[in-house]
C-alpha cells in the first residue's frame, strides 16, 4: 500500500490483516454453505429457498473479493488454503446434513448473526481509525443484516403456508 495509505489507519495493520483473514474465511465457509445448500435442499418453497441461498452465495463470494483485496492493499496475504479457513474462521461451518428447507434457512439464519456480530465488532474496531476498511465492512454488515431478514421472512411464509 502507499505511504499515504498506511498514514491513514491509525492502528496495528498485522491485527486487521489478521481480523480481516478471518473474516474471509468464513465468507468462504458461508459461500459454500450457501452453495451446497442450494444443491440438496428438499421440501416445500425448495425453489424460493434455492434462489434466495444462490444470491446469498453470490453476495458471500463477493465479500469475500472485497475482503482479499482490501487484504493486499494493507500488505497482507489473504489466507491461502481451506484448511487454514477452519482454524482462523470466526463462525465455522455447518454442513447441511439435513436437507429439509427449514433446517437449511435455519442454519443460515445462524450463520448470519455470527456475520452481522463479526461485522458489527469490526466495524466498532475500525470507526475512526481507517476509513476506508470501515466502510466496506459497514457495506458488507447491511448485506449480512439483509440476508437474515430475507432468511427470517423464509421462514414466515413457511410457517404461514403451514397454518393456510
Amino acid at each position: 500500500m502507499g505511504t499515504k495509505g498506511n498514514e491513514i489507519i491509525g492502528m496495528d495493520v498485522s491485527k486487521l490483516v489478521t481480523e480481516l483473514n478471518k473474516a474471509l474465511a468464513d465468507e468462504w465457509l458461508a459461500y459454500y454453505q450457501y452453495w451446497l445448500g442450494a444443491k440438496v435442499v428438499k421440501g416445500q418453497m425448495r425453489e424460493a429457498v434455492t434462489a434466495e441461498l444462490i444470491e446469498h452465495a453470490d453476495d458471500e463470494l463477493r465479500h469475500a473479493g472485497m475482503l482479499a483485496d482490501r487484504i493486499t492493499q494493507l500488505g497482507g496475504t489473504p489466507v491461502l488454503t481451506p484448511e487454514e479457513w477452519y482454524k482462523v474462521t470466526n463462525c465455522g461451518y455447518d454442513a447441511p446434513s439435513d436437507p429439509h428447507v427449514r433446517k437449511i434457512v435455519e442454519q443460515n439464519i445462524a450463520g448470519e448473526r455470527c456475520a452481522i456480530e463479526v461485522y458489527q465488532k469490526l466495524s466498532t474496531m475500525l470507526k475512526d481509525k481507517d476509513p476506508i476498511t470501515y466502510n466496506m465492512a459497514l457495506e458488507i454488515l447491511a448485506d449480512e443484516v439483509e440476508h437474515e431478514d430475507d432468511l427470517e421472512a423464509i421462514l414466515e411464509d413457511m410457517d404461514l403456508v403451514k397454518k393456510g
